[in-house]
């Protein structure tokens, strides 16, 4: 059985007809006999859509209950059990119900498409993953409902149902979108012409897109060479040179002028890694190009002209530019250059640009030296082993083995100029060649002792000595230096790897990442410099290493600047130029981190004041309601009692009385609290501990309550706990009132401690409703009440200064499931044996 196939009706917005069309096609399909089922389809009772219903079939939906209410969804069991040959399904981004078979309806269609069923669904463009943030940007609506952009574009047949801002807002006006009552709200806000334009721009550039995906994949597939000239594609090719800001500006024109043009800057590096481009003026070409909205590549190629013309045809351009060669007359007698060459073999189908500019005919210049330093040492054994090898080998040959023949002495002269190639390079290792042949010739040569030569046959040992001597001596030259070259780039990779890896995880801090810097390039100090516009002078805004930072980037030994006002400083020593491309990707990484702590730090006072005002919006709350309704009841009493025209009974003034206390209690109770919670969020409750007996602290807490209410289990051989003795009065008599305000009447809340190990456990055991896990650490939430507690009942603040003072002490409260039902607050504490010294003369109290 085959994977069935999907097709999609994209639409920039909702009401521009991807529903209408997609039963238009079922219409078409059952027409012709096809097996064709409405799966889901919602027409949000749009008469037209309503109407486009009738003669389908429609599968009955699964009604799924949530929250007391029913709901409806697509019943995949059923449709797989229909087995049709093309399901319709509406809303591809739509979130099921909790309950249901999956959470996305697009994990629904996936599961029908493996069955083999065709589907025909739709979705709009601000639906897609990859833009909600820029949908959010141009319509300031997040879009909660997504898909990820692949299922999208694996589908077999994506059809854009197109229309355009005025004809969608006459379609709303006429009220065949919305409901007339929401239509003016919904053409001011969401469906202003503004908005609908820029979907429709954001629909129809991701299907161009996708479009050009199919046809890259035909082509390969079919193995189509030719260029297909369906849109202009430019290609810039780079040298490295000046004149490339003026090549990537004048393709930019050309792209301008066409429909979707693309620019494509690219520059071909030789494969052994040696160019006299200047990676600085590579970077600011990248930048330029990206700036223009083009693309900036780098390819390998030893040929340049081969690699410029295969990339085009792999990229199906239309069109290269290239640059007037900077090449002096002269040079052409060698070849005719890159830009002739491009334009004889580019073909019919590939139109080349050849563009002057100011650099033309002004000569390449010598190529960069890209030679790696061997080192003094070695540079310096390397002339020894040149200059005075052949000299002791000429003695040792003269007076211990003076027969052993021309041959062999050849050989162990070659011998020293390959060991003078390894140590010291080439001109070393021409040096002893050079010394080696007059050696052989005066002293191993007939006639000996004279720079003439007799027989023939030795003329051509030398000469064969010399060649071979300079062609080994050239080669493990090479080979030594590409070594060194080779141990530095993978030195510099490494260092580039890092960099990256910590981008990407966003590990590496400030001050890890400059001293990583100081240890990289051995410099004494490093240290990040930031004005905040030219006028200003320079802050230091971190730095490592021993000394005092330099006032300026140029008073350092090497400056590296990021960006206009960010500059990185180093001291110790000059570094040379080869460095500056490692040292230019530390300094953006600086920049990057910089930007990152300070984000993190806005982001944290953002939360910080998110919070604050979170508090303030519950204490206005409280005071408006729960903070008047003792005030209002006192005053009630107190008006009463102070009414002339009444004469009020002993029993009745005692009653009006008694309410007067009461409200006033309750009052202090709320006015407590919330200055308890004040002063936690402020962070100014000190703890002042001392070693305390339950026994003596806990039926103080318990005066609030009524004395029915409440069952205590203290043994008097538990250890002594070290606390501040006010701190935790206060905070069990908060977690015991809320026990009791929520337990069953007639049923009391059992307090008893035990020790487990090396703390001391208070347990308020209640019968009430409990509370769900989801909501266990909620509920010690400041403001926070759960339940349907009326609002008489407190401002949910109990439990919050609880469990501040208890953590204030050392100690935890949790909240745990009671067996049989209810709730079960344990305040864990500190026992003394692990405790501070004991300081007689401390107090209790907060501050």
């Amino acid at each position: 059985m085959g994977r069935g196939k999907l097709r999609i009706y994209l639409g920039a917005a909702p009401g521009v007809g991807k529903t209408y069309s997609m039963l238009s096609e079922a219409h078409r399909r059952v027409e012709r006999g096809t097996d064709c089922v409405v799966a889901f389809v919602e027409h949000h009772h749009r008469p037209r859509t309503e109407v486009m219903l009738h003669g389908l079939e429609t599968m009955p939906r699964t009604e799924i209950a949530y929250r007391d209410t029913v709901f409806t969804e697509m019943d995949v069991d059923a449709v797989l059990a229909r087995k049709p040959a093309v399901a319709l399904v509406d809303e591809l981004a739509h979130t099921n119900i909790p309950g249901s078979r999956n959470a996305k309806r697009w994990q629904d269609v996936e599961e029908l498409l493996a069955a083999g069923i065709d589907v025909i669904s739709t979705v709009n463009i601000q639906h897609l993953e990859s833009l909600g943030d820029v949908v959010e940007s141009i319509t300031g609506v997040r879009q909660r409902e997504t898909v990820p952009d692949e299922v999208v574009r694996r589908a077999d047949q994506i059809e854009l149902v197109d229309m355009s801002p005025q004809a969608l807002r006459r379609r709303m006006a006429h009220g065949n979108v919305y409901k007339p009552d929401k239509v003016d709200a919904a053409l001011s806000n969401y469906f202003r012409p503004g908005n609908l334009t820029a979907l429709r721009e954001l629909a129809l550039l991701w299907t161009a897109d996708r479009v050009d995906e199919y046809l890259q994949e035909y082509r390969t597939e079919h193995r189509v060479s030719k260029i297909w000239g369906s849109r202009e594609r430019i290609v810039v090719g780079l040298t490295g040179g000046p004149e490339g800001r003026t090549l990537i500006r004048r393709a930019a024109r050309l792209a301008e002028k066409g429909a979707g043009g693309e620019v494509l800057a690219v520059y071909i590096a030789r494969s052994d890694g040696l160019t006299s481009a200047s990676p600085k003026e590579l970077a600011v070409q990248r930048t330029l190009v990206e700036d223009l909205g083009g693309t900036f590549h780098h390819v390998i190629g030893d040929d340049i002209s081969t690699g410029l013309l295969e990339f085009a045809r792999g990229v199906n351009a239309t069109q290269i530019v290239l640059g007037v060669s900077r090449r002096r007359s002269w040079q052409y007698a060698f070849s005719p250059g890159v830009s002739a060459t491009v334009a004889r073999e580019s073909g019919p189908d590939l139109d080349v640009h050849i563009v002057t500019h100011d650099e033309a005919a002004k000569g390449r210049g010598l190529p960069v030296a890209r030679r790696a330093k061997l080192g003094r040492s070695r540079t310096i054994w390397g002339w020894v082993v040149g200059l005075a090898g052949p000299v002791l080998l000429t003695l040792l040959l003269s007076s211990a083995l003076p027969d052993v023949g021309l041959a062999n002495d050849v050989l162990l002269f070659l011998t020293l100029t390959v060991a003078a190639a390894l140590l010291g390079g080439l001109r070393p290792a021409l040096a002893s060649a050079a010394v080696g042949s007059l050696l052989l010739n005066y002293y191993f040569t007939p006639p000996l002792h004279e720079l003439t030569i007799a027989d023939p046959k030795n003329v051509v040992a030398l000469v064969i000595f010399v060649g071979v001597a300079i062609s080994v001596a050239s080669v493990v030259d090479l080979a030594a230096r590409r070594t060194h070259q080779a141990a530095r780039l993978r030195a510099e990779a490494e260092t580039l790897s890092f960099l990256a890896g910590s981008v990407l995880r966003g590990e590496t801090g400030l001050g890890a990442l400059l001293e990583r810097l100081r240890e990289t390039f051995a410099m004494e100090s490093v240290a990040l410099l930031e004005r905040p516009d030219d006028s200003e002078p320079w802050t230091c805004v971190a730095v490592v290493g021993p000394g005092r930072p330099v006032g300026r980037p140029e008073d350092a030994d090497v400056d590296m600047p990021v960006g206009d006002h960010l500059a990185l400083a180093l001291t110790g020593r000059v570094l040379p130029g080869e460095d500056r491309r490692v040292l230019g990707a530390f300094a953006a990484q600086a920049a990057v981190v910089l930007d990152r702590q300070r984000l993190v730090d806005e982001a944290e006072q953002a939360r910080r004041l998110a919070e604050g005002n979170k508090i303030r919006t519950s204490l206005l709350a409280a005071v408006s309601h729960d903070l008047r309704t003792p005030l209002a009841g006192i005053k009630a009493s107190v008006s009463s009692l102070r009414a002339e025209d009444v004469e009020w009974s002993e029993e009745d003034r005692a009653d009006l009385l008694a309410n007067v206390e009461e409200g006033a209690d309750r009052l202090d109770h709320l006015v407590g609290n919330l200055l308890d919670v004040s002063r936690l969020e402020t962070g100014t409750v000190t703890a002042v501990l001392r070693q305390t007996d339950l026994d003596e602290v806990v039926p103080m807490a318990l005066v609030g309550v009524p004395e029915d209410s409440v069952e205590l289990d203290i043994p008097e051989t538990l250890p002594m706990v070290v606390v501040d003795r006010g701190l935790l009065e206060r905070a069990v008599a908060n977690v015991v009132e809320n026990a009791v305000k929520y337990s069953p009447d007639g049923t009391p809340v059992l307090v008893a401690a035990s020790a487990i190990a090396d703390r001391v456990e208070l347990r308020v055991v209640d019968r009430g409703p409990g509370v769900p896990d989801e909501a266990k650490d909620r509920i010690f939430g400041a403001f926070q009440r759960y339940g349907d507690a009326p609002r008489g009942a407190g401002v949910g603040l109990g439990l919050a200064v609880a469990r501040g003072f208890v953590e204030a002490m050392g100690g935890t409260v949790t909240a745990e499931d009671t067996p049989g039902g209810g709730l079960t607050m344990t305040i864990s504490l500190r026992r003394e044996d692990g405790a501070p010294p004991f300081h007689p003369d401390a107090t209790t109290g907060t501050t």
